[in-house]
């Protein structure tokens, strides 16, 4: 019959684990198995993840990669159909990139986005590489014609000069 007082664990199952500080005889005394001195024969102290014992570690090794630009970004200027308001005041009709460049309202090497910020007044015709959904439906509504020129590559400035 099997009780309490007749189970024991199989011969070698278990193992008592060495006892340390006990002396040169146990074979864990003096230094304890922690070797003599040092970082890692102090209490309570060990060294980082990431150490490498004295080695230059990997993330100093590597070089530093700051953050992607991609080559073949494109850059917009933004426009508000409340700033291109201004530009119809002083008599304008047609509204494309050299008349914004003049007026500074685009940076040379940017493409061209409208926005539906504002409100309309008269009656003009606008060139710009992207638009809105909003500013193209308020701009037909007021009977404007908008024109999306095909986006391409604009060359950059500084390139020209050369």
């Amino acid at each position: 019959m099997l009780n309490h007082n007749v189970i024991s664990p199989s011969e070698n199952s278990r193992k008592t684990s060495k006892r340390l500080w006990r002396w040169n005889g146990s074979g864990k005394g003096t230094f304890c198995g922690k070797g003599c001195k040092g970082q890692n024969a102090r209490s309570g102290s060990k060294y980082y993840p990431t150490f490498e014992w004295g080695q230059t570690p990997i993330f100093r090794r590597m070089p530093k990669k700051r953050w992607f630009t991609a080559n073949n970004a494109l850059n917009f200027s933004v426009i508000n159909i409340s700033t291109l308001d201004k530009l119809i005041a002083s008599g304008v009709t047609l509204i494309d990139r050299k008349v914004l460049e003049e007026n500074s309202l685009v940076k040379r090497d940017f493409l061209i986005k409208l926005l539906w910020n504002g409100e309309i007044k008269a009656k003009v015709e606008i060139q710009v590489n992207k638009a809105s959904a909003g500013a193209i439906q308020k701009i037909e509504k007021a009977g404007w014609k908008v024109e999306i020129i095909a986006i391409q590559k604009i060359e950059k400035a500084s390139s020209k000069i050369k």
